[in-house]
């Protein structure tokens, strides 16, 4: 047996002991989820949240950047956080915390109307910043678990309704502490890409504690920047999430999206019948106007030819009358004789009457005072 102060195989100092406890910490409990009761709950310098986690025999204290607190907590409520057990520099046992989730419904309720004030209070729910959704929506990307029953909902309805739309689908969690990260990447990667003309963020029903990712502030803020418009369709009718209120569309159901976004192929068919006919009755009355202004044209146009005729006929009677009346035979018949060849005495001469021709011998020429 060694003597006491002589060198042992499993000594440690202080330093030592510490960081084989948190190696073994670290390899053993890497993600630890902690269920407890939040009391002595401190921001330190706006960095750093401190806070015990308790049951009715223990506590643990925790610890974790003032950015990973991305639900409200308070003393009181119960919530899971997940993190990791390290000892501290000091030789204090420690919990530090990288998520955290309200547990139960009082406790979710309480963090939900916390984070819903602080949000309204800064104008990020304002109605007038809401985006309008695109008159002609083709290409939509939809952020969902694609082995929710919401989600197969939402593509038979898109289908059936119209069909032919580009869907883009961003797999993600739709519930648990992974889910808001996941569902932030996939805005993230739509509104870089800028192809949409709409993203859609869709989930069925659940218990309030299924839908609370959605009432995460990063998750909230996320949606309220999209440059590209975004509808929610989370949960039934009933439910509310932040997420709701952030979106510039909120639907109750996956299956109301669809039906806000897409026309009915069936209505639009109607639609464009009834355009056809009033297109088509339109047609006809333009025509039966035309026809009836056309009808008086032609009867002014034909008055005029006729007045105009009449004009001729009168015009060409007389002179018709006044070549009649120039007309040698005319003269003739009432005793008339014409007198043709050289006037002069010793000149035979030419008398036509109405039915002799005489030859004449002039004898003499006296001028008619």
């Amino acid at each position: 047996m060694k003597q006491f102060g002589e060198k042992m195989n499993n000594s440690f100092t202080p330093t030592e002991l510490i960081a084989v406890v948190n190696q073994t910490l670290e390899y053993a409990y890497s993600s630890v989820l902690l269920v407890g009761e939040v009391y002595s709950y401190n921001v330190n310098q706006g960095k750093w949240v401190f806070f015990d986690l308790k049951d009715e025999e223990s506590s643990v204290s925790c610890f974790m950047p003032v950015w990973n607190l991305r639900t409200p907590i308070e003393d009181g409520m119960k919530i899971v956080a997940r993190g990791f057990p390290k000892v501290t520099g000091k030789g204090k046992f420690s919990f530090t915390v990288n998520a955290v989730k309200p547990v139960g419904e009082g406790s979710l309720k309480k963090a939900y109307e916390i984070l819903k004030k602080k949000l309204t209070d800064e104008g990020l729910f304002d109605p007038a910043k809401k985006r309008p959704l695109p008159e002609v929506i083709t290409k939509i990307g939809v952020i969902s678990s694609t082995q929710a029953a919401g989600y197969a909902d939402f593509i038979k309805i898109i289908n059936a309704r119209w069909g032919g739309m580009k869907v883009q689908v961003a797999h993600t969690l739709v519930q648990g502490m992974d889910a808001p990260d996941q569902i932030v990447k996939a805005l993230k990667h739509f509104n870089e890409r800028g192809e949409m003309d709409v993203i859609v963020i869709i989930r069925g029903g659940g218990s309030a504690d299924d839908l609370s990712c959605f009432n995460d502030e990063m998750l909230v803020r996320e949606i309220a920047s999209s440059r590209i418009p975004v509808v929610t369709g989370i949960g039934h009718e009933i439910d509310e999430t932040l997420s709701d209120l952030a979106a510039d569309v909120r639907a109750s159901t996956p299956s109301n999206v669809a039906e806000m976004l897409t026309p009915d192929r069936a209505e639009e068919n109607k639609k464009v019948a009834n355009q056809i006919n009033r297109a088509e009755q339109i047609i006809l009355m333009n025509i039966k106007k035309e026809l009836d202004e056309n009808d008086g044209k032609v009867k002014r146009c034909l008055d005029k030819i006729r007045m105009e005729h009449t004009k001729l006929v009168e015009v060409l009677e007389q002179k018709t009358k006044m070549l009649e009346m120039l007309n040698p035979e005319k003269v003739l018949s009432q005793g008339y004789a014409i007198l043709s060849g050289k006037i002069d005495v010793g000149n035979i001469v030419k008398i036509t009457t109405i039915k002799q021709e005489i030859a004449a011998e002039i004898k003499s020429i006296k001028e008619r005072n």
